[in-house]
């Protein structure tokens, strides 16, 4: 894996979550809270998860501070504070990547999980996973939104290629 490689799949994970988001800005405040059949309970709840993991995973990647809350969603009051939080939250890892090189992709991410047991991982796979958690809960967020009658159209990563100049 190169650094290149990297960047282009963070630059699918934030197309993809501005065409959730654009949808997302769409709907209600009711349906932004709304009980919803996923994993996180409501369409913010989903969002604001997807946030908070990637913020938790720079944490690790930088500092190796393990720190895997999700946060208070209830402090995304409304859609647009969670846009902000995530513009700024966005700007933080692409900062992070840009100061990599290819050597730092292979070295090693230690930490130690609450029950005590310790964990390696190399960086690329460290941040390949944060794009993939991402994909998984912008699914549910895309259904939630398609429920609502607001679709964010396809979210593949090939129509992400499609659309790159």
């Amino acid at each position: 894996m190169q650094i290149q490689d990297i960047r282009l799949v963070y630059d699918y994970n934030y197309w993809s979550t501005k065409r959730i988001l654009a949808a997302s800005a769409k709907v209600s405040a009711e349906q932004w809270v709304a009980s919803a059949p996923h994993s996180y309970g409501s369409l913010r709840g989903t969002l604001s998860h997807i946030m908070e993991s990637e913020r938790s995973w720079l944490k690790l990647c930088q500092h190796n501070i393990l720190d895997f809350s999700d946060g208070d969603e209830a402090s995304f009051s409304s859609f647009d504070v969670l846009e902000q939080r995530w513009a700024q939250e966005e700007m933080a890892m692409r900062d992070y990547l840009a100061r990599l090189g290819d050597d730092d992709l292979i070295g090693l991410v230690r930490y130690t999980l609450d029950s005590g047991q310790k964990r390696e991982r190399v960086l690329w796979h460290c941040l390949l996973h944060v794009v993939n958690h991402g994909t998984q809960h912008r699914s549910e967020a895309a259904a939630i939104l398609t429920g609502y009658g607001q679709s964010p159209g396809s979210i593949d990563f090939t129509m992400f290629l499609n659309e790159r100049p």
